[in-house]
C-alpha cells in the first residue's frame, strides 16, 4: 500500500473500519483528488462490493453497469434490474450471503464510487439507497457502507445537508483535500522524478495539488517537457482537462464556466453585482452556480475586511483551472519554452504564487509559530478611490495581532527601494484609519526568494520564503 500523505485521512479511516456500530461513511472532493484510490489502497480492495457510476450514461446503462458489479461479487441474476429498488434488494441479498469481509477488521465493506453519476435525471436512486440503508444496512454493525463522489455540491445537497431520509443518516464524513507542496515533493520522488524545489513550486502553480495530473508526468522528461507535453500538445492527458472538469461535475456546466471566467479576469475577484452582465443574470441560478463552484474548491468567498456580507468577493482559487483560462483557452501560447521568463509570465505567475499561497495558509501560520491561534482570513480593499490600497491576504488573531501579508513572485531575493517602502507603509497607514483596529500590525512578506536586506527592509517583521511553504 503505497498512500503518499494523508496521515490523518489513515488514521480516520482506521477508526471507522474499526468501528463496533454500522457506518456510513461520505467521501468527497474535487475531481482527481485522489477519493478513490486512497479508499481503494487503504482498504487493499478488500470489498464485499463495489460499483461506480458512469459518466452521461442513462439511468439503464448505470443499472446495467451495477448489475455487472453485482454478478462480480457473486450475484447470480443476469437480468438488469428493473430501478434502483431492485438493484439494492439484490445488493442486499448478496451482502447477507457473502463471506468477503476486510481481513482486518471483519467488515463487510460497500464502496458506492461516483454515486452523484448514478442519480440520473428521473431515476429512484436517492430514494432507494436511503431506504437500503435505513431498513438494512443502518442497523448491521459489521456493515461499512462509503459513498464517494466528485461532484461535491450533489453530495452536499443531496445527502450531507439533506432534510430528508438522510437528515442525520451520515455518520461520517471524509472531504479529500488537494496535495500541499510537501505532498506534492514526495509524490515526485515516490515516482522517481528526479525535480528541484523551485520547479515543485512551479508545478504546483499550473497544477495545483492534484496527484492525478502530477502522476501523469514522465521520468525520462524535463519539467518544461511534460508541462509541453501535457498542456500544449493536442495529443497531451491534459490538453482538454479544463472542459471536461466541468461537464464532469456539473449540468449545464457551460454556466458554471461563464461564471468561473468571468471571476478569473480580476485578480483579486469581484462582488456579485460585477460578475452580473448580458449573459451572466442575477438570481437564484446565479446563486446555485456560485455556491456549487465554493463547494467543488474553485472559487472561494470572503468578506472584504471593511465592507459588509452583501458585498463579499468571489476569486478563483484552483491554480489548473486558472492556468488553463489564462494559457490554454485562446491557444496564444504553444510552447512553454518560448512563454517563460517573458513579461507574460511574470505577470501569470505572480497570480499564481499568490493562489499557492492562499492554498497554504496553515504552513504560513506554522512559519509565523501560530498554528494553533485562532484566526480569521480576511482581503482588504480600500473605500478611497486615490491613495487607497488593495491587501490579498491578512490574517486577524486571536492574540490581538493582524498579520498583513504582501506576497510576490521573484526567482531572486526581493528588493525593497524607497519607493515601495512607502507604498508598504500607505497600507498601513490606510488600513488602520478605515478598520479602525487597535490591533498591533505585523507586516509579513511572503516571497518565493526571500527579501534582500537593505535600509529598507526592516518594515519587514515576518519573512516567509518558498522553503517554508513545504
Amino acid at each position: 500500500m503505497i498512500i503518499v500523505g494523508r496521515k490523518e485521512e489513515k488514521q480516520f479511516l482506521t477508526d471507522v473500519s474499526q468501528s463496533k456500530r454500522p457506518e456510513f461513511l461520505v467521501v468527497y472532493g474535487r475531481r482527481r483528488v485522489g477519493k478513490t484510490y486512497l479508499i481503494k489502497e487503504f482498504f487493499n480492495q478488500d470489498f464485499s462490493f463495489y460499483s461506480s457510476g458512469i459518466l452521461n450514461a442513462n439511468t439503464a446503462n448505470q443499472l446495467k453497469a451495477f448489475n455487472s458489479s453485482l454478478i462480480e461479487y457473486g450475484g447470480t441474476e443476469k437480468k438488469k434490474p428493473e430501478n434502483w429498488f431492485d438493484a439494492f434488494n439484490r445488493l442486499k441479498q448478496l451482502i447477507e450471503n457473502t463471506n468477503k469481509r476486510d481481513m482486518v477488521t471483519g467488515k463487510k465493506i460497500i464502496f458506492l464510487d461516483e454515486v452523484p453519476w448514478m442519480d440520473t435525471k428521473k431515476s429512484d436512486f436517492k430514494s432507494a439507497l436511503d431506504y437500503f440503508w435505513n431498513t438494512y444496512a443502518s442497523s448491521n454493525p459489521d456493515i461499512l457502507l462509503i459513498v464517494c463522489g466528485s461532484a461535491t455540491s450533489w453530495i452536499i445537497d443531496n445527502i450531507l445537508t439533506d432534510t430528508g431520509g438522510f437528515y442525520k443518516r451520515v455518520t461520517r464524513t471524509l472531504k479529500i483535500e488537494p496535495f500541499h507542496l510537501k505532498e506534492c515533493e514526495e509524490l515526485f520522488r515516490i515516482n522517481e522524478i528526479e525535480i528541484s524545489r523551485d520547479d515543485v513550486i512551479l508545478c504546483y502553480m499550473i497544477f495545483g495539488g492534484i496527484p492525478y495530473y502530477l502522476n501523469l508526468f514522465n521520468r525520462r522528461l524535463s519539467v518544461v517537457q511534460n508541462i509541453n507535453d501535457l498542456l500544449f500538445k493536442e495529443s497531451g492527458a491534459l490538453h482538454y482537462e479544463y472542459n471536461m472538469l466541468f461537464s464532469s461535475l456539473f449540468r449545464n456546466h457551460e454556466n458554471y464556466i461563464k461564471v468561473i471566467e468571468k471571476i478569473a479576469n480580476s485578480k483579486n475577484g469581484i462582488t456579485r453585482n460585477e460578475i452580473i452582465d448580458d449573459n451572466i443574470q442575477s438570481g437564484a441560478n446565479l446563486t446555485k452556480v456560485l455556491r456549487e463552484l465554493e463547494q467543488c474548491g474553485f472559487i472561494r468567498k470572503y468578506n472584504n475586511y471593511n465592507r459588509k456580507e452583501r458585498e463579499c468577493i468571489y476569486q478563483l482559487i484552483d491554480p489548473f483551472t486558472m492556468f488553463c483560462i489564462k494559457m490554454l483557452k485562446n491557444n496564444d501560447i504553444t510552447d512553454w519554452n518560448v512563454f517563460y521568463n517573458t513579461p507574460k509570465f511574470y505577470s501569470w505567475s505572480g497570480n499564481a504564487f499568490e493562489l499557492l499561497c492562499l492554498n497554504h495558509i496553515n504552513k504560513i501560520k506554522s512559519a509565523l509559530n501560530i498554528y494553533g491561534v485562532e484566526s480569521i482570513e480576511y482581503a482588504f480593499k480600500s473605500k478611497k478611490s486615490k491613495g487607497g490600497c488593495q491587501i490579498d491576504l491578512m490574517i486577524d488573531r486571536k492574540d490581538n495581532v493582524i498579520n498583513l501579508c504582501e506576497i510576490k513572485y521573484t526567482l531572486s531575493p526581493y528588493e525593497i527601494d524607497y519607493k515601495y517602502e512607502k507604498e508598504l507603509l500607505n497600507k498601513i497607514n490606510v488600513f488602520k484609519e478605515e478598520s479602525k483596529t487597535k490591533k498591533a500590525i505585523f507586516l509579513t512578506f511572503i516571497s518565493y526568494s526571500g527579501v534582500k536586506h537593505n535600509e529598507y527592509s526592516n518594515i519587514i517583521v515576518n519573512e516567509i520564503n518558498g522553503e517554508d511553504l513545504f
